[in-house]
């Protein structure tokens, strides 16, 4: 009888199995819903995009673009933990806010087991970038009138929590200078306000500034990493312009709902890494900031779970609060 149990569960495994492999080969027979935790216009939105755009050639389904900004992504990462079937039709691009949000507040679901992370798409700095009319050229320059003038100059974010906020926020702790903060719902309004004048400083994600930059609507006076960025090999890192041992990088990663067969999400993998290698995709990203990166689905996860860690301690130490 044992014997028979144990031939009967090899069955049932075997068929789970097959049955997983046949969809993954069938699979996408219909359009996959894309979230992205922002409104349009922001970095996020530009990297989904243009993934999603590839993804779509190589698939031959469509990937629709589904934008829920607020609360730092955890309204989307929250309706898609809470709703999404583990049926690989729909995928959410995370960002740092998922690794951030943790500590900065209640959440109503969990940042790493409610997902099955597919892989890191890419990462990018942060560009310094002030609004024409206010004086400061570089970095020195900025403090020097930051000191002279403390809780007089606004710089807006995409967010409490972002990298964009928390880039700022360390550079006030590092340098002693205090700035107000306009936190947005996302870079796209946050940059449309910077534009037109409504605050005058702001750390952006290299794609979603860089553009501006480059046309002289925004001057740009640094990267927040460690080495310069390939976009812009002219402008300095903030750590060479004044702020030893400044650094900030951002990341965008794909993931499925927790449950998702594991065929499902290696099928994934293979066609976004495939997406990554391609010349047009890849040299987009990079055009734009982005340095596509591409990791394992546990890779991604190990990412992920360090990102948490990371942020929670320095949130907790700059007593960063939710708003």
């Amino acid at each position: 009888m044992r014997i028979a149990v144990c031939c009967a569960a090899a069955v049932v495994g075997c068929t789970v199995l097959n049955s997983a492999q046949v969809l993954a080969q069938t699979y996408p027979a219909k359009p996959i819903r894309f979230v992205v935790g922002f409104p349009p216009g922001g970095t996020n939105d530009i990297v989904a995009r243009a993934l999603g755009h590839k993804l779509t050639e190589q698939m031959g389904q469509q990937f629709v673009i589904e934008n829920r900004g607020g609360a730092n992504t955890a309204i989307a990462s929250e309706l898609f933990a809470r709703t999404a079937v583990p049926d690989g039709y729909t995928i959410i691009l995370n960002a740092p806010g998922h690794a951030t949000n943790p500590a900065l507040m209640k959440l109503n679901f969990d940042s790493i087991r409610d997902f099955s992370f597919i892989t890191i798409v890419a990462e990018s700095q942060n560009l310094v970038v002030l609004h024409p009319s206010f004086p400061p050229r570089n970095v020195k320059e900025l403090i020097a009138i930051s000191k002279q003038r403390p809780n007089d100059i606004n710089y807006g974010s995409s967010g409490v929590g972002t990298t964009v906020h928390l880039s700022a926020e360390l550079f006030q702790y590092m340098t002693g200078v205090k700035w107000v903060h306009i936190p947005y719902k996302g870079g796209g309004p946050a940059i449309a306000d910077l534009l037109g004048g409504h605050h005058v400083l702001y750390f952006g994600n290299v794609p979603s500034v860089i553009q501006h930059a480059r046309s002289g609507r925004l001057r740009a006076i640094a990267v927040s990493g460690s080495k310069r960025s390939a976009a812009a090999p002219d402008i300095p890192t903030v750590a060479e312009s004044g702020v030893p041992g400044y650094e900030v990088t951002t990341w965008y990663g794909v993931s499925a709902p927790a449950k998702t067969s594991r065929a499902i999400v290696d099928r994934l993998h293979g066609e976004i890494i495939r997406a990554l290698k391609s010349p047009d995709l890849s040299q987009q990203l990079t055009k734009n900031g982005a340095e596509p990166v591409g990791n394992t689905p546990e890779q991604a996860t190990a990412y992920v779970q360090n990102e948490i860690n990371k942020w929670g301690k320095v949130i907790k130490a700059a007593n960063i609060k939710a708003q």
